[in-house]
């Protein structure tokens, strides 16, 4: 189940906070947030519960005994308690995202024979992993008080909202609204308006871009030619972006309506004037918890520059290998890991000489490059794209128009994809303000909450027509 499926907007959610709402009581409430969340996760696989409960069994345990032994002033016993959590959930990881890409290579190398039957990737496995890495590690420097009780800790691990494509939350971030969380309706009526934003960023923009890059990189080069390659580059941009931050939206407008309060996960990514800049608004959740729990333990910037750079490249491999479990994932966090390397090595510097336009054309090239990398596995048709783009071979519109009227349908989405990926309407509007033309009170709420629900309709009707609905993140 998705958020941009009939069954979610019209049965789960609507019964799932009616529910909630009927509640009065603090437990009551969690207990529905927990069994729909449950629910919520095994609609289409419900083995895939058990290891999840099984995930969270795990760190309920290493927090027990780790708290236990520590208070028993056996501090070897509780970092052993700490590993072994670690161990577990990591080795759970492994084994169903990455086991199968691992012996593949080996029998692609050494005259092996291993067998192994393909093994289904959990969804959303990346996603509560991390999570709980992140309470066992936070447990363990003592930033977080223990959660004694297993079902609220489930809560966390699996509250439906950001379980399946993020953003990933950190226990501290939740850890009091857990039990004293404040509903109201300004939240529910917020919460409602950042998810609608979400569902339009996602069945408006995401689908109908995502159809022209689709198209475009799985069809003939020859057809298409060099222009129409970058336009591909550029609608797979704009289809992540907006499916993704479309997501978290959604995430952080479902959390908003039941009290919780979740760190922005992006923050207008194509205004970035560097790849350093990029990544500061890019995901926010994931490149904060690699520097948190990889790169800084590591040393940060703070050991001598040989080994600065190998750690700054070996975490950027881990981040594109979390991804996924194939080799252009590694290559595209390498290629990340290299810009950033370069940029503060020297590059950097110069950059920031340039004129804004430049040093904003600097990094959208090379962010177009990264996700030709990120977007095809396959590394013949990953060389054959990055091919066409630089071979400047000229596109046969004729031939385009009468073989896809789907990408010149999907062609005219991408100049608002292009507009609304900078803060136009925030801008907008505190241009208004700050001028003494925006209507005030009623009006104005009358005017915002028109717009929303013509949103909200306009949502309907593609949900309904859609076609091409694609979830990215299985492959998480």
């Amino acid at each position: 189940m998705v958020f941009s499926s009939l069954s979610f907007l019209y049965a789960f959610f609507p019964l799932c906070i009616l529910a909630y709402y009927l509640c009065r009581n603090r437990v009551y409430r969690n207990t529905v947030l927990l069994a729909a969340s449950l629910l919520f996760y095994s609609w289409g696989e419900p083995k895939n519960l058990v290891l999840l409960l099984l995930a969270s069994f795990v760190a309920y345990a290493s927090g027990l005994l780790m708290e236990h032994l520590g208070q028993k002033g056996h501090p070897a016993g509780r970092r052993a308690a700490f590993l072994a959590g670690i161990v577990l959930l990591t080795g759970n990881l492994f084994v169903f995202k990455y086991l199968n890409f691992f012996c593949d290579n080996l029998q692609a190398v050494l005259p092996l024979s291993l067998n192994l039957p393909a093994i289904a990737l959990p969804i959303g496995i990346s996603f509560y992993t991390f999570q709980i890495l992140s309470y066992l590690i936070d447990l363990y420097r003592g930033e977080i008080r223990l959660q004694r009780n297993y079902f609220y800790l489930t809560l966390y691990v699996s509250f439906f909202p950001q379980l399946i494509a993020g953003p990933i939350v950190r226990y501290q971030t939740i850890e009091d609204e857990i039990l004293h969380r404040q509903e109201s309706l300004d939240g529910l009526v917020a919460g409602t308006k950042r998810f609608l934003i979400g569902l339009g960023k996602k069945v408006i923009l995401a689908n109908n871009v995502g159809a022209v890059a689709t198209i475009i990189f799985r069809g003939d080069p020859q057809v298409y030619g060099s222009a129409l390659y970058w336009v591909g580059a550029l609608a797979y941009a704009l289809q992540i972006y907006y499916d993704f931050s479309g997501y978290s939206d959604m995430a952080i407008g479902l959390g908003r309506m039941f009290g919780f309060h979740f760190l922005e996960n992006f923050n207008y990514p194509y205004m970035a004037l560097s790849i350093t800049d990029f990544w500061r608004r890019w995901h926010i959740s994931l490149s904060t918890w690699f520097r948190d729990y990889i790169y800084i333990p590591l040393g940060g910037n703070r050991v001598k520059k040989g080994r600065w750079a190998c750690n700054l490249l070996a975490v950027w491999a881990l981040t594109g290998f979390w991804h996924g479990a194939q080799w252009n994932f590694v290559l595209w966090g390498l290629y990340y890991g290299a810009m950033l390397l370069l940029e503060k090595l020297f590059l950097g510097k110069y950059l920031a000489r340039c004129p804004k336009a430049l040093q904003w054309l600097y990094a959208m090239f090379f962010v177009l490059i990264g996700w030709v990398i990120f977007d095809l596995t396959d590394f013949s048709q990953m060389a054959t794209a990055l091919q066409t783009l630089f071979s400047f071979t000229p596109t046969r519109f004729t031939d385009m128009l009468a073989a896809d009227t789907a990408v010149v349908k999907g062609l005219l989405y991408i100049p608002a994809g292009l507009l609304f990926s900078f803060p136009v309407l925030p801008k907008l509007r505190s241009l208004l303000t700050k001028n003494g033309t925006l209507p005030q009170g009623a009006v104005a709420l009358a005017v915002e909450n028109a717009g929303y629900l013509g949103l909200a309709a306009l949502c309907v009707v593609y949900v309904l027509s859609a076609t091409y609905n694609p979830f990215i993140y299985f492959r998480f």
